[in-house]
């Protein structure tokens, strides 16, 4: 068994909140933009060190006394001199004024050189991003900014849902700022580090939105080696594509759920043709962010111990006020409103609505392998 830090102790005794750290450190890079500094801190250092000892050799100043005057001196205040100095203190005085003022410049031309550069204070920003991020758990990592992001981040901020922004745009800042992304990150997203600085490995899932259908796979690719790596239980992840060649390719390669937005307006739109009053009470009701409704697909595993009962067997909406709405066999069929007699059998989603409460407890029960207690009395 590992045993603990003695800094870990001591933040479990005072119940300190140790703050999670990101996959990416930035540090390295962040000191490589500093050692231009070096140098003006290595010459105030030793300038300080020999005013110090040549004020105490030449005037017999006492340590302290002597470590002041320098200071004032090199620094050039003008306090004026705090013990008489014979003309050879000041002589060594004008020297340390010089010198002084001789690194102040070199110093002050350096931070010039660095802040026009403009990377140190962009690799700042990027690290308390990384550090936000690195809180975030269950958050959705959506990859390339376009109209799609716009609107499901909007989704997204009002559902509650946290989500991360990686797009390689150069002005990524300018636009989470016009269209408030909380969190983002500049890369290109199918990278290793893309996914490092994104925290995946405490994300729910991923999106995929780029209108460039290889762009798509290489980010489902990534995601799914990144998987195998961690060895965690698979990501959720979603794409977009135009056509069924498309939408078949990506679905081979890994994603969970890939659709398409003409076709999706389409049928939208035909809909509202062949009858302009109709609405969608899915999106009146189910997606709202208003109502506390829930739909949701669970799959009924081999060993549930709801496989091969009735539907009234189970008595779902008497235990948890959850309704099955539908029935997908494994065979592609689909049952809409099934009657309690129909056979639940393993391999079969049930679509089920209600509210996120009694959601959660109608999913535990479902993959549970052993018959609720709570039949017993109904």
């Amino acid at each position: 068994m590992k045993q603990k830090t003695f800094s870990q102790k001591l933040a479990e005794f005072f119940h300190w909140e140790i703050s999670a750290k990101p996959e990416v450190d930035l540090s390295p890079d962040i000191w490589s933009e500093l050692k231009p500094f070096r140098t003006p801190i290595i010459l105030t250092i030793l300038i300080m060190l020999f005013g110090t000892l040549g004020y105490i050799w030449i005037d017999n100043f006492p340590l302290m006394d002597a470590i002041y005057q320098t200071g004032i001196t090199f620094t050039t205040v003008g306090f004026g001199e705090i013990r008489p100095i014979s003309p050879a203190g000041r002589l060594f005085t004008i020297f340390l004024i010089v010198a002084g003022f001789a690194v102040f410049s070199y110093a002050v031309g350096i931070l010039v050189e660095v802040i026009n550069k403009g990377r140190l204070i962009a690799l700042f920003k990027e690290n308390r991003m990384l550090y936000k991020i690195a809180r975030l758990k269950n958050h959705m990592v959506i990859c390339y900014h376009n109209e799609y992001t716009i609107e499901l981040t909007k989704e997204l901020r009002h559902a509650h849902i946290p989500f991360v922004v990686v797009s390689p745009e150069e002005s990524l800042e300018e636009i989470a700022k016009k269209y408030k992304y909380p969190f983002f990150v500049k890369a290109e997203p199918h990278t290793l580090l893309a996914l490092k600085k994104s925290h995946l490995s405490s994300a729910k899932g991923v999106i995929t939105l780029s209108k460039n259908v290889p762009d798509n796979i290489a980010v489902i690719s990534s995601v799914r080696l990144y998987e195998k790596d961690l060895k965690r239980h698979p990501y959720y992840v979603l794409s977009v594509a135009n056509t069924d060649e498309e939408i078949e390719k990506l679905q081979r390669l890994g994603a969970n759920e890939v659709l398409s937005p003409t076709k999706l307006i389409a049928k939208r739109m035909t809909a509202i043709t062949v009858d302009p009053d109709v609405k969608n009470i899915l999106e009146e009701f189910v997606y709202s962010v208003d109502t506390p409704l829930d739909l949701e697909e669970i799959t009924v595993s081999k060993k549930s111990w709801v496989a091969y009962k009735k539907l009234k067997e189970a008595h779902l909406r008497e235990l948890f006020n959850v309704t099955v709405v539908g029935i997908k066999e494994e065979s592609g069929k689909f049952i809409p409103i099934p009657k309690g007699d129909v056979i639940i059998k393993p391999g079969d989603v049930l679509l089920i609505i209600g509210t996120g409460r009694d959601m959660k407890k109608a999913r535990k029960i479902i993959r549970s392998t052993k018959k609720p207690k709570e039949l017993d009395f109904i």
